[in-house]
Order: structure tokens, then C-alpha cells, then sequence
């Protein structure tokens, strides 16, 4: 095959990869805590008898390979919202979530709901790690949240404040956390440590850190290029 060929070949190939990375983006920009995926690209040269990085030959050619996407970890925009299920981050910080599996993982998404049983919840099938297990709220209870993410229920007609759990706040060195397909960030191996230094605040949550705008322009480039590697 001719060399353009394979030039164009795999500048297609890696146009058409961004792209998709750049509408699951698009299509995340109204989504609570989601956090941006970058895609990444390395260079590997084929020499000339056909082995990359072995051989006698010199390179006749680079191909582009796509690597691990990496996240933008900055914060999305504060949406106020007054529901006392709503929890936004202040800083840096992750919630302690439960997949369904029973395995722990990490989020941003501080946009709360409590099933019919009573358990604090992220998503119908997502509990929130208390720091002493999972929490459940009484029926009809009010809830406040504090600083700290400690959870405190009032019942109708009384004035006592009841602390149903604390919400498991983490910081992990954000290099060392991986997207899992979910959209959530696993810690290979072991669990992160609850961080009494992160804080959060009732009534608001964060959104998503997309710049639609920016990610249309991607999109109109991206395709753009593709195009060109066809010509």
C-alpha cells in the first residue's frame, strides 16, 4: 500500500476516535460531576521490514495509537438548587459510592435521591458510603447535611436532630484514579481513606465541566479532518 496511504489511514482512524470522544462529551454536558475525557494519542514508528521498533530498516512510517483517555478533574459549575438532597463539593474531593457488585468507587455527582427504602442514594442503584455503612433516612424525615457530611434527620413534630450516618468523603491523588465505563473512578486495588478535610454544602450540586461550545468547534474541527485524510 502506498505510504500516504497509510498516513491518511490512521489520521482517519485517530479523527474518527476523537471525534467520539468529544460527542460522548457533548452528550455528558448536562450531567452532574461529569468530568471531561481527553483523548490521547502516542507515535509508533514502523521500520522498514515490517516490525515496529525492530529491524534494520528505517522508519518508513508513524502510526498514531490511541492511549488511555485521560479526565479534566476542574470543577464544573455550582447549580443552586435549595433541595436538601443536593450536595455540592467545595474544593477538591470525591463521594464514596457502592455499585451494585458491592465494589466502591468515586464521583462528583452530589445529586442525591432516597428510595423507597430509605437509603441515601446517587442513581437508582448507586448507595452513598457512610463512613459506618450505607445511610437510610426515616419516612418523612427532614434532612440536613453538614460541612463534614454528616447526615442528621428531623422527624415531623419534634425538634431533635438525629445523626443517621456520616457520607464517606475522600481525596485521592486524581492521576491515580481510572474512569470506569460507568462514568465513575475506581482506585485499582484498594479503597481511598475518608479525608476530614474535604467540604460540601446542602441546597446545590455540581455539574458537568464540559464547555459545549468548545465541544461543538471540536466536533466541526475533528470532522474537518477526517475529510481531509480522504482527499
Amino acid at each position: 500500500m502506498n505510504r500516504l496511504a497509510y498516513v491518511s489511514m490512521t489520521g482517519a482512524k485517530a479523527s474518527t476516535e476523537q471525534l467520539a470522544v468529544t460527542s460522548n462529551n457533548l452528550a455528558n454536558g448536562l450531567t452532574p460531576g461529569f468530568k471531561e475525557v481527553i483523548s490521547a494519542f502516542r507515535a509508533v514508528p514502523l521500520r522498514g521490514d515490517g516490525e515496529p521498533f525492530q529491524g534494520n530498516g528505517a522508519d518508513t512510517r508513524v502510526f498514531a495509537i490511541d492511549t488511555t483517555p485521560g479526565s479534566n478533574f476542574t470543577a464544573g459549575s455550582v447549580q443552586t438548587t435549595g433541595n436538601p438532597l443536593d450536595v455540592v463539593i467545595k474544593g477538591d474531593g470525591f463521594f464514596a459510592v457502592r455499585r451494585p457488585d458491592g465494589q466502591e468507587t468515586y464521583t462528583r455527582n452530589g445529586k442525591f435521591m432516597v428510595d423507597e427504602n430509605g437509603t441515601l442514594k446517587v442513581g437508582r442503584d448507586i448507595p452513598v458510603v457512610g463512613t459506618g455503612g450505607l445511610i437510610t433516612i426515616p419516612p418523612n424525615a427532614t434532612i440536613q447535611i453538614a460541612e463534614d457530611g454528616a447526615v442528621y434527620t428531623q422527624l415531623p413534630g419534634t425538634q431533635f436532630l438525629n445523626q443517621a450516618g456520616k457520607i464517606k468523603l475522600v481525596n485521592p491523588n486524581p492521576n491515580s484514579l481510572q474512569r470506569a465505563e460507568d462514568g465513575f473512578f475506581d482506585l485499582p486495588g484498594t479503597q481511598a481513606p475518608p479525608d476530614a478535610t474535604v467540604r460540601v454544602a446542602q441546597g446545590a450540586f455540581e455539574g458537568s465541566n464540559v464547555n459545549p461550545t468548545l465541544a461543538m468547534v471540536q466536533m466541526i474541527d475533528q470532522s474537518r479532518l477526517f475529510d481531509l485524510n480522504f482527499r
